[in-house]
């Protein structure tokens, strides 16, 4: 990669130097490339229409009809599924997408006047760096029936869309933009660049990786002020809405377990205590974002922006949906057992992530200075010793484990919808059974994510062990052969 340039410039009596933009790295396709860019633009988001749909309260989860193949009908699956009167029409509420609108909205107000800490982010190809300010906002839990649980329950499939839509603008204003960052040789004062992954000349491929690097708007607002007015995009979508709304899901999935049952389960209670915890514990280590591949590598198109406000919070809310309609019980063994599996899998996720944070940051820290390292030929230290002498990504350990309590409680899942009598009133309702026919299948979609994020993690790992092993060559040899492990120390 060409280095840095600047050029002097007059401003008044003073003279500030402005950076020139470096010829920018350039690497090859990931994820399949176009094909697979395709595939996950257009089928991720069909999968997640796909779950909400055949796992639901009318009929079952799964819908019956799916178990028996041979005999589906299209017509007979519509009733099952609650598929809309309109069609795919139906999925679209212009009302209830100017209502999401209006909560991004409202955490962009947050951002920007709620006070925070200014942070520096890592040094840029370019040669600055870009300044961040974070802070974070919290909700407060009301009854049952507070309208904000009622509506997120009843157009549940409607707000999934509205972020999809939102989705897709962002990521098509981001793409667009990216084409007036500056060329090489051009004066560069704002630090724009592009990511090395995100310029192969596709346009759908460059569209779904992400063509420019920490992509940045800065709003005309008097009297605040830079870093309260610049907007990082990449960083506000992973770090606000999409995280936020995963919980405010949760919470909503709650209170339809206790307005259809009259209880709350204690396994409900636990996923979203354990994802709560995590969500409000990324708050807390909100400036350790600066420091993660999403950040420093990658670019920020449709593949991080769908993950943060689509994919996020509405496919890690599987498990409290299906609890909300089948409220599956724990006793205090299994409590205990998947609350301390949680905790371990929080214990080695954090106390990596802080040890790399504190090094990467400030390597004279005295919780980090022990720690031996080699210094690479690019002048990049890696760790040979604490948790990163353990395994080259120990901290994916830590975070998989932490997704075995998102998926437990919900036991061996499935059950059918069907009309029995409420000895309470009387009547006849509808209610979730768990039959011999349908226990189990249920567990395709409520350990899903357990799978998926095993596979992501190890993709992941891939991904970065790649772009390491280009960066520093010979010395990511001799790492290698120090630190054996990937993920799994003795296995892995």
């Amino acid at each position: 990669m060409a280095k840095s340039k600047t050029t002097p410039k007059k401003d008044g009596n003073a003279t500030t130097t402005v950076p020139i933009q470096p010829v920018p790295e350039k690497r090859g396709y990931e994820f399949g490339g176009p094909l697979g860019a395709f595939g996950i633009v257009f089928g991720l988001p069909v999968l997640l229409y796909c779950f909400a749909f055949f796992c639901n309260d009318i009929s079952g989860c799964p819908a019956p009809s799916l178990l028996h193949p041979s005999t589906l009908t299209w017509p007979k699956l519509k009733e099952e599924i609650g598929w809309p009167d309109d069609g795919i029409v139906g999925l679209f509420d212009a009302e209830v997408t100017m209502w999401v609108l209006a909560y991004y909205v409202l955490f962009l107000v947050l951002q920007i006047f709620i006070p925070g800490q200014v942070v520096q982010g890592v040094p840029l190809a370019c040669g600055g760096r870009h300044t961040y300010k974070f802070n974070s906002a919290g909700t407060y839990v009301y009854g049952a029936e507070f309208v904000v649980w009622t509506f997120l329950w009843d157009n549940y499939k409607q707000v999934m869309t509205a972020n999809l839509v939102i989705t897709i603008v962002l990521s098509i204003y981001v793409y667009a933009r990216s084409f007036s960052v500056p060329a090489p040789g051009e004066q560069n004062p704002q630090y724009r660049e592009l990511a090395p992954g995100g310029h192969t000349g596709n346009v759908l491929y460059d569209f779904f990786i992400g063509r420019e690097l920490n992509s940045r708007v800065t709003l005309p607002i008097p009297f605040m002020s830079e870093a309260s007015r610049t907007i990082d995009i990449g960083v506000f979508c992973e770090m606000r809405p999409g995280l936020t709304g995963w919980i405010i899901l949760n919470l909503s999935n709650i209170a339809q377990q206790y307005r259809a049952h009259g209880y709350v389960t204690a396994s409900i209670l636990l996923i979203t205590g354990i994802q709560a915890f995590y969500v409000l514990d990324s708050y807390y280590m909100e400036p350790a974002i600066l420091t993660t591949m999403d950040i420093i590598m990658d670019g920020f198109g449709y593949m991080l922006c769908f993950g943060d406000l689509v994919w996020v919070p509405f496919l890690y809310t599987t498990q409290t949906r299906y609890l909300a309609t089948f409220p599956a019980k724990m006793d205090i063994n299994g409590i205990a057992l998947l609350s301390a599996v949680s905790g371990l899998g929080y214990f080695i996720f954090r106390s990596a992530n802080n040890e790399k944070n504190r090094f990467r940051t400030n390597p004279d820290d005295p919780r980090v200075k022990h720690l031996k390292f080699i210094t690479t030929k690019t002048g990049s230290r890696l760790l040979i010793s604490g948790w990163w002498g353990t395994a080259r990504h120990i901290n994916y350990l830590g975070d998989w484990l932490m997704s075995w309590g998102f998926c437990l409680p919900t036991g061996i899942a499935g059950y059918l919808m069907l009309e029995t009598l409420n000895p309470a009133t009387g009547q006849m309702e509808k209610q979730a059974v768990q039959t011999p026919e349908v226990q189990g299948w249920g567990s395709i979609f409520t350990y899903f994510y357990m799978l998926y994020f095993g596979v992501l993690l190890i993709h992941r790992e891939g991904r970065d062990e790649e772009k390491c092993e280009k960066k520093y060559g010979k010395d990511w040899e001799k790492y290698t052969s120090l630190v054996r492990y990937k993920i799994i120390p003795g296995i892995y």
